[in-house]
């Protein structure tokens, strides 16, 4: 039989209060670390104006982005910037890596097992991101899989054997946020 200890019992609360009160002091950090950084890329004496200043400008480009008016003056940005050799590559690999999380081309939306060793029962969690590599003069049968790391938002593409990947049934952004938090996110059901 255990004997109710008071110092063990202020220390269990003391740990459940940690439990409870780190993950939300960090986020508030966090979040106000962002606000201000972004605050003070627009210097306006009002608190909080930059950041709409900002967050309105970032809006009008992105509205004017979308009519045909700002289309000619992209395509002569871009072009710019495609006859640059190394902004080229950063520019375009910006591009694909936005379109590809955000935009109309999405690629991190097919889930899979990567089993990483043949013969080994090693298998890692990635995203198929490309079918055919041929334009690269690797041979049919291979796939392109990015493997993000977890707690972080980098990763490696690894080109592995299509049959050591295995679809998963599963919803591509349950599947990133259980790779990126390591393995203790849970997948909530809808």
């Amino acid at each position: 039989m255990q004997r109710f200890s008071p110092g063990r019992a202020l220390l269990s609360y003391f740990f459940r209060g940690l439990l409870l009160v780190v993950p939300i002091t960090v986020i508030v950090v966090a979040l106000w670390q962002v606000f201000t950084f972004l605050d003070q890329l627009i210097q306006v004496d009002i608190p909080g104006l930059g950041l709409l200043i900002l967050l309105a400008s970032i809006t009008l480009i992105g509205w004017l982005g979308s009519t045909i008016l700002f289309q000619p003056l992209a395509d002569l940005g871009e072009e710019v910037l495609k006859r640059i050799p190394f902004l080229k590559t950063i520019y375009d690999a910006l591009k694909d890596l936005v379109e590809a999380l955000v935009g109309s081309k999405k690629k991190f939306d097919r889930p899979v097992l990567v089993r990483m060793v043949q013969g080994s029962n090693l298998e890692k969690l990635g995203f198929i991101t490309e079918d055919d590599l041929s334009f690269l003069g690797i041979p049919e049968g291979r796939v392109a899989v990015y493997l993000p790391h977890s707690f972080a938002w980098s990763g490696n593409l690894y080109i592995v054997p299509a049959e050591n990947v295995t679809p998963l049934d599963a919803k591509a952004a349950d599947a990133m946020k259980f790779i990126v938090s390591g393995g203790v996110a849970h997948v909530e059901e809808e």
